[in-house]
């Protein structure tokens, strides 16, 4: 017995920017971003915002690449960083990510980094900006 794949529901038309249609019609798509239905987003967001570490935040960057083939990075701002804002974290473009996801997961990096100040000062440590203090 096969186990079904279950994708996610069609957002409604014309309140997304995600694709969905498109990327199942075409044969050789890509489809692992359509495993990330409201309950395993949801599942997803609340990890982000549970973050441990740094080390935590990348696995979590590693496993979201290989299961559902979105990159994220967070880095440091071209700018000073004075608030969580200053962080930049970007999604890699990817056909099928809807629109309330690709604003989600940023938001659910930076209240996690906002309950842990360590980790960001961490994360701004790697990339040598605390080196003077």
């Amino acid at each position: 017995m096969t186990p079904t794949i279950v994708l996610r529901s069609p957002c409604p038309p014309g309140a997304c920017i995600c694709e969905r249609e498109r990327l199942l019609d075409a044969p050789d798509a890509d489809l692992r971003i359509l495993l990330l239905d409201r309950q395993e987003e949801k599942r997803l967001l609340e990890r982000l915002e549970n973050l441990e570490s740094l080390a935590h935040l990348t696995r979590l960057q590693q496993l979201m690449f290989e299961q559902l083939g979105l990159r994220v990075q967070v880095q440091p701002g071209s700018t000073e960083v004075r608030t969580m804002r200053g962080i930049r974290i970007e999604l890699g473009e990817l056909p099928g990510l809807c629109r309330k996801t690709r604003q989600a997961i940023p938001a659910a990096i930076r209240r996690g980094l906002e309950k842990r100040p360590e980790i960001a000062y961490e994360l701004l440590n790697t990339h040598d900006l605390l080196r003077d203090a």
